[in-house]
């Protein structure tokens, strides 16, 4: 094979090679763009999902129509706790539910018994307060409507039994079931007394939403990472994952000594 030949095939070579780094080159930076193109997408999402995170509970359904008119009988700074269980107990539980709340619902259905048990034998004292937050996730008023007619309750001095009627019928967290008054109404028509026109008033009122909007904005501004929250004498036991209902009695037990 000639010298000439030789250059030809090796300046094809070259040539080649050459195209072959430039194809690289230009599927690189088209690589580059397409990834680029999908990071900033991802981001967008992240940023439009963290305004809509941030957003949840804005809506809720907990802004006041009207003054804030506090329910008979609650306790504590502006007078947002509604208590069970005598005041002179050594012990507080400071629970924070929401009556939509499933989450809350499992923590009643467990706990309740044991709660209902030291209440009763004077060493412990609950203090309740009432948020919304499932309005503002799901939508609807059903956790503002049933917060209202619970306060209702407490003006009634039936508080404790309602709340407990209340957890006991709780729709799917999908079903704004507690938004319609007339739900509310018959299922106090459970507790005995407390189905008077003066309560029936009070729930189709809507006396209690301006307190109701307060409570669930002292939820939002505590800090609590969501419904329960759930505090022994001011140390939040909800977030121990060997809390048991057990533990908790001996807690308490164990305060009183």
């Amino acid at each position: 094979m000639s010298e000439k030949n030789q250059d030809g095939k090796r300046t094809a070579r070259q040539r080649l090679a050459a195209e072959r780094e430039k194809q690289k080159s230009r599927d690189k930076r088209r690589r580059g763009l397409i990834v680029g193109a999908t990071v900033v997408g991802v981001l967008g999402l992240a940023a439009a999902v963290g305004v809509v995170a941030a957003n949840v509970g804005k809506g809720d359904g907990s802004a006041s129509a009207g003054p804030v008119v506090a329910p008979s009988g609650a306790l504590g700074k502006d007078s947002l706790a509604l208590p069970a269980g005598p005041e002179s107990a050594p012990s507080t539980l400071t629970v924070w539910e929401d009556f939509r709340c499933p989450a809350c619902q499992g923590f009643e259905q467990a706990y309740r018994s044991t709660i209902h048990e030291l209440t009763g034998a004077g060493k412990l004292k609950v203090e309740y307060h009432l948020a919304t937050i499932i309005d503002g996730n799901m939508g609807g008023s059903g956790s503002r409507e049933s917060a209202n007619a619970a306060a209702c309750a407490q003006d009634a001095g039936k508080f404790p039994q309602y709340h407990d009627v209340l957890f006991d019928n709780q729709p799917p967290e999908t079903d704004d079931a507690f938004a319609d008054t007339g739900t509310l109404i018959k299922l106090a028509g459970t507790v005995d007394g407390l189905d008077t026109p003066g309560f029936r008033s009070c729930v189709k009122d809507g006396t209690h939403n301006g307190w109701v909007g307060k409570s669930n904005k002292a939820f939002q501004n505590g800090g609590f990472s969501g419904t329960p929250t759930v505090l022994l004498n001011g140390e939040n036991i909800y977030q121990d994952r060997s809390m048991t209902p057990a533990k908790l009695k001996q807690m308490v037990l164990d305060a009183d000594r």
